[in-house]
């Protein structure tokens, strides 16, 4: 007897219940809201129960692997399975949507098609995750680009066609690269395979991996953001709704992550040995270049996405690491971030209803109207600025000690990109803290007439910030909350870079860096030094 398909089931049940919806008899929206939620708690119920009954922390391969046949002709297989890097972006993923869609609780304009899209975008995201067939990670990845354009262009505001046309230009061109790479890959060698383990193991052309890597950091870059692309960002965020923001910032950037770990990483390591300085670069002009937009910033959620940039940043960093402990806190970043933005645009989305503006300018002495809101947002802001007690700080922490203590990297290479690095680290707190003093502290604007119907948060509203702000202090009072549902995994990514620097360097005539650069070194003596090799 087969094993119950625990992830397709997860997978397909948000898109099947998104068919059912124009059947709904409802005028008004409120059937049609209840059932959205309905389906979204059970879904985030049935990934915790499948993980809880049949998920092994301690396994470090692929579980619930499930593997159907499903366009032969194309090479195409219903292929879905977990691991400890998929397993807390899935959750996190249940948890961002199923909050996001009960903070659209006020949505009354096409509310049958808004919901529909809702878990159409939902049920993508988790089949990005879980795919372990390349074809199949790149459907899933294109099906979710149609219903943030769709979120963005009708319930947006003002200009938010300019920024939904942006978003799904910017995406779906990077998205030819994924499938250019993903078909050189697989017709590389002497089997034709999309499977993602089967082409993980292929060996490659130098040629074909380097330009497949860089096809998928392209793609990855886009989505993640990677400075300098990373413009249709703020635009998204300036111009989306609350909920949508809450899932752009909690999960789709977190797409882009998990793709270059598990792409370009794991599937491609002896390209990342030639990356893996250029991510740390990258990393750290995302930090520096993120923070100083974001101060300059005075709509209240373009600050808050050229925050995010900052802060993916230091994904990039952990990635480039070549430490377990870096790795693992780039994983850490991605899910602190992910609850962090979450909380914060919500919370952007609360005042504005009060407000009817995001114009910090516009704004002031909103603290002695709204205090438990400005409890609430202080609190995230906290979170944000890395303060110790709250994931953030965590994450970051984690990051800075993988990248220090690695011994790939010359000291000289690691204390720029740190000291760098902490530039960034100091500036988030001047502009969060400069967002709050202009929002809520100081003499309240003349002009700014708060809704006399609706003044401070309800509790429908704290409860959804209460759920995502919980699990960022009980990660930061005990991280093992989260790291050890993929502490096994992060191990073995970590061998994994690190074995393919000896072969590399074997393989390698000169310095793989320039001279003006900063050459590699391994002082383990199990590895093999890069610069003798290369001497």
């Amino acid at each position: 007897m087969n094993e119950f398909p625990w992830l397709t089931s997860i997978i397909l049940l948000p898109l099947m219940a998104a068919v059912f919806i124009p059947l709904i008899p409802d005028k008004e929206g409120k059937t049609v809201r209840w059932y959205g939620l309905g389906i979204a708690i059970a879904d985030f119920t049935l990934m915790i129960y499948a993980f809880w009954q049949s998920y092994d922390f301690e396994n470090a391969s692929f579980q619930l692997i499930e593997k159907y046949a499903w366009v032969p002709q194309l090479g195409l297989n219903w292929s879905v399975a977990v691991d400890g890097l998929s397993m807390p972006l899935i959750l996190l993923t249940g948890l961002i949507n199923t909050l996001a869609i009960f903070a659209a609780w006020r949505v009354t304009n096409k509310p049958r098609l808004f919901y529909g899209l809702m878990l159409v975008m939902y049920s993508a995201q988790l089949g990005v995750f879980l795919a372990q067939d390349l074809l199949l990670f790149f459907l899933m990845w294109e099906i979710e680009l149609v219903p943030v354009y769709l979120l963005i262009s009708i319930w947006g505001g003002a200009k938010r066609r300019y920024a939904a046309t942006k978003f799904i230009i910017y995406t779906a061109a990077a998205s030819i690269f994924i499938l250019v790479a993903a078909f050189g890959m697989a017709f590389s060698g002497d089997t034709v395979t999309f499977d993602m383990a089967s082409l993980g193991m292929k060996e490659y052309p130098k040629a074909l991996e380097m330009l497949a890597y860089t096809g998928f950091l392209i793609a990855f870059g886009v989505k993640l953001p990677i400075f300098p692309l990373h413009t249709w960002l703020p635009d998204a965020h300036g111009e989306a709704s609350a909920p949508g923001s809450m899932v752009l910032a909690g999960v789709l950037l977190k797409m882009g992550g998990y793709g270059l770990i598990r792409i370009n990483m794991e599937m491609l390591p002896n390209a990342h040995v030639y990356f893996a300085p250029v991510l740390a670069v990258l990393g750290v002009v995302n930090i520096i270049y993120g923070a100083c937009c974001a101060f300059a910033q005075t709509n209240l959620k373009r600050r808050l996405a050229y925050s995010s940039i900052a802060h993916m940043g230091v994904v990039l960093v952990g990635i480039a690491s070549y430490t377990e402990i870096g790795i693992s806190g780039a994983v850490l970043q991605m899910i602190s971030h992910g609850l962090i933005a979450a909380a914060l645009f919500f919370l952007s989305g609360v005042t504005y209803e009060r407000s009817h503006t995001l114009m910090m300018d516009k704004m002031g002495g909103m603290a002695k109207t709204m205090p438990k809101t400005f409890a609430l947002y202080t609190a995230g802001a906290m979170a944000s600025l890395a303060l110790p007690g709250m994931s953030g700080f965590v994450g970051e922490l984690m990051v800075f000690l993988g990248i220090a203590s690695s011994d790939v990297y010359s000291s000289s290479f690691k204390v720029v990109v740190v000291l760098l690095s902490a530039v960034g680290v100091i500036l988030t707190p001047i502009y969060l803290l400069s967002l709050l003093r202009q929002v809520f502290y100081g003499k309240q604007n003349e002009e700014l007439h708060l809704d006399a119907t609706v003044f401070d948060v309800k509790p429908r509203e704290l409860f959804i910030t209460a759920c995502l702000l919980l699990p960022i202090i009980g990660i930061g009072l005990y991280p093992k909350l989260a790291t050890q549902t993929y502490d096994v995994k992060t191990q073995e990514l970590a061998a994994r870079v690190r074995e393919a620097l000896p072969v590399v360097a074997s393989k390698q005539p000169s310095s793989l860096y320039s001279q003006a650069f900063t050459s590699p070194t391994l002082t383990d003596s199990k590895f093999v030094s890069l610069v003798d090799i290369a001497k």
